[in-house]
């Protein structure tokens, strides 16, 4: 796949397009669910994503199923369409990145110093021990910034994962359930935040179980073309031997875990179904979704696991630019496929094959 330069170094889109897709609908629009992945400040990546996509004429993004910054993604584009469209949906996601860089200038929380606090909270003590009066300065970024009465009436099928501490199991909260907190429980690191109650159950970060989880996409009768925006890279190459390049890649593998085991469940299923393996009442059980991927992974691969924790405006936007061009080359590569029963990610190459 060649790469398309899609915004300046200031992280303006240039408008440019080249391949396929010149974005400009010539009929019906053709329906699509995207699949956020988390990533800490990697998340302005997806908003570059967002923001490329939000200008294509020729799909309808009509359900997300998010996680961590995914979340924070996915419920500032609802707010965002449900008030102005489009349009709107650019200005929130703009807004909300705009307020973690501010929250990481004006409290020092973020940022180098961030990540110095995250690994010492991980090796001698928790966030209960340090930050006993339970401090979250996403909590203020999220309630300022995220209308979530127009959340809820943005017509989006919508759905943030979670993990429930106890239990071990996914909760998955859907668009009228979504509230602030459900969004700071999608995003909350344990090593760095007290868990999230909600109706008295405990929630640490949706990456553990759902990054972001693919099955309420295929229950809800969400569009069948599936676009994941991954953010981990799935394959690096070379041991790590240090030991902070050991926690991140660690971190890579547990984060991407949960997705890959729900990709190959989907491959498996659609072998059935191809095969004419599965017939009535089965068919009408398991569905096939077509998968299709931004695979920002590679794009920041060389990034290490500090920058999750920049959250400085120049990095954010250069961030954005990076995840803006990999949306243009998509389009123009790819999205030609979507509404063809093709997936133009090859599952079972990817995770079944050796």
């Amino acid at each position: 796949m060649a790469e398309t330069s899609g915004a300046n170094a200031n992280g303006k889109p240039n408008g440019r397009t080249n391949g396929k897709s010149t974005g400009k609908s010539n009929g019906k629009k053709r329906s699509i669910s995207l699949a956020l992945q988390g990533g800490g400040a990697h998340g302005a990546y997806t908003w570059g994503v967002l923001d490329r996509l939000s200008r294509d004429e020729t799909l309808a993004i009509e359900a997300i199923s998010a996680t961590s910054a995914g979340a924070m993604n996915a419920v500032a584009y609802a707010a965002g369409l449900a008030k102005d469209g489009p349009a709107g949906a650019r200005a929130a996601l703009e807004e909300m990145w705009r307020g973690v860089a501010d929250a990481g200038a004006g409290m020092g929380v973020f940022g180098a110093a961030g990540f110095q606090i995250a690994s010492a909270l991980q090796t001698f003590a928790s966030p209960y021990d340090l930050n006993p009066f339970n401090y979250n300065p996403l909590r203020r970024i999220v309630e300022r910034q995220v209308d979530f009465d127009a959340v809820h009436a943005s017509g989006l099928k919508l759905f943030l994962s979670a993990t429930n501490v106890e239990t071990g199991k996914v909760k998955v909260f859907s668009r009228d359930e979504i509230t602030a907190d459900a969004v700071l429980a999608s995003a909350c690191l344990p090593q760095t935040f007290q868990a999230v109650e909600i109706a008295g159950q405990p929630f640490w970060d949706g990456g553990y179980m759902g990054n972001p989880s693919l099955f309420p996409l295929i229950y809800s009768g969400a569009p069948q073309d599936v676009l994941l925006v991954l953010l981990n890279p799935l394959e690096r190459p070379g041991v790590p031997k240090r030991a902070a390049e050991i926690q991140e890649r660690v971190n890579e593998i547990s984060f991407n875990a949960s997705l890959i085991g729900e990709l190959r469940a989907i491959a498996f299923v659609q072998r059935l179904i191809d095969d004419g393996m599965l017939k009535e009442p089965l068919l009408k059980k398991y569905r096939r979704l077509n998968i299709h991927a931004i695979r920002g992974g590679l794009d920041l691969i060389n990034y290490g696991l500090a920058t999750k924790y920049d959250t400085r405006w120049r990095f954010l936007t250069e961030l954005r630019a990076k995840g803006y061009a990999a949306a243009e080359t998509w389009l123009a590569d790819c999205a030609g496929d979507v509404g063809t029963k093709t997936s133009s990610f090859d599952i079972r190459k990817e995770f079944l094959e050796s």
